[in-house]
């Protein structure tokens, strides 16, 4: 995989930026995409790295980093998105405002990416699509409604995405973790903590991705990590009320 070019949102902390740094550690060409520049700069001078401060829900920004790093470092290979923000709140004591952002910046960044990119990759019939859901995207629970309501729209996104275009050269993964221990998780800390977060204990991003460098090497598309994770997905696509009245024991509400 040397010299090949991976294009990677959210680059500035958590996800992104740790897997900036593993991709190059690997040789791999880097495009770095966050808003937040300080957390562009940490990560570690190279030749191989393209810094980009840019906004993922805008659509011209987006596509502009896209030409700006097939100019710069050459065709991109790989697209991970991984932008996104996690505030929490019961949904009607959010300001609108900040819903419609998570959306933006979470479903939003998602579709400018993809529509940047992908027609690239599927000219060129080679290339793979690494999509950043969450299991918030099957598993609703209190205080965390806008930001699951932008996890469904980036799955439905993705698995529609993904079978529309099998069988054109682009593998497609979607991932679907639990808490995980990144930055993220304190834009919720910051705001409400849901009780139902501690029977679903924060696993290493270190887990996250290795669990992606698998999917990846055997073209899959649903990735599930950490120990309950598929069993938590199990459980509410089957037993929904079930899983609802055990969320709302649980909550005390």
């Amino acid at each position: 995989m040397d010299h090949k070019v991976v294009f990677i949102t959210g680059a500035g902390s958590g996800m992104g930026q740790l897997y900036a740094r593993k991709m190059l550690a690997q040789g791999w060409k880097v495009a770095a995409l966050d808003v937040n520049q300080s957390g562009l700069n940490e990560l570690p001078d190279s030749p191989n790295l393209l810094r980009i401060n840019v906004d993922v829900s805008d659509s011209q920004a987006v596509l502009a980093a896209v030409q700006q790093t097939e100019s710069e470092l050459g065709h991109i290979y790989r697209v991970v998105n991984a932008a996104g923000i996690m505030p929490l709140s019961r949904i009607l004591d959010q300001d609108i405002s900040l819903i419609k952002k998570i959306m933006d910046i979470n479903y939003g960044g998602l579709v400018n990416v993809a529509h940047a990119t992908l027609p690239g990759l599927l000219e060129r019939k080679s290339g793979e699509f690494v999509s950043f859901a969450s299991l918030a995207g099957h598993l609703p629970v209190f205080y965390v409604g806008a930001y699951n309501a932008s996890k469904f729209a980036v799955i439905a996104y993705t698995e529609v995405l993904y079978q529309e275009n099998r069988g054109r050269g682009v593998n497609f993964t979607c991932v679907c973790p639990p808490p995980v221990q990144t930055p993220l998780l304190n834009q919720a800390r910051e705001t409400v903590w849901p009780k139902i977060f501690g029977i679903l204990p924060a696993i290493s991003p270190e887990t996250v991705i290795t669990k992606i460098d698998r999917a990846l090497s055997k073209n899959k598309f649903w990735v599930f990590p950490g120990p309950v994770t598929k069993l938590s997905w199990v459980f509410r696509r089957y037993f929904p009320a079930l899983t609802w009245r055990f969320v709302r024991a649980y909550e005390g509400l």
